[in-house]
């Protein structure tokens, strides 16, 4: 059967969790808060939420364990363990992207991975800090 890509990213919601823009900023409030903006490159340039790093949906998977968080002391496997047990969060412009990535990173073992609720637009929408 086809699926079309709304299907596909509905299906990924029912079984992930959702944080909505005003949570994440609250969280951010940690400096701890791991933020990964799964947009591309250009998109990223263009405007992100402080601390976000960009690994794009396409080569998440393979470049996760490189996240400054970890890789600094980390061999690659080590990294996954230890990113897989922190609360990691996701965005891109709508929110479908992310609910995507973290439905992949669900299945690769993280237990706490967010996708972040309408995206970076619903970020700008609700008037909250952009870094350019």
């Amino acid at each position: 059967m086809i699926k079309s890509s709304q299907q596909l990213v509905t299906e990924a919601r029912a079984q992930i969790k959702e944080v909505s823009v005003q949570q994440l900023s609250a969280l951010l409030a940690d400096h701890q808060t791991i933020l990964i903006d799964v947009r591309e490159p250009d998109e990223f340039q263009q405007g992100r939420v402080d601390r976000a790093v960009n690994y794009p949906r396409g080569v998440l998977e393979m470049k996760i364990h490189q996240h400054p968080a970890v890789a600094a002391h980390c061999e690659p496997l080590q990294a996954l363990t230890e990113l897989a047990q922190r609360p990691v969060y996701l965005i891109c412009r709508s929110g479908a992207r992310s609910a995507l990535a973290a439905f992949s990173l669900q299945q690769m073992g993280f237990a706490q991975v967010y996708s972040v609720a309408g995206g970076f637009q619903a970020w700008l929408d609700a008037g909250l800090p952009v870094e350019v």
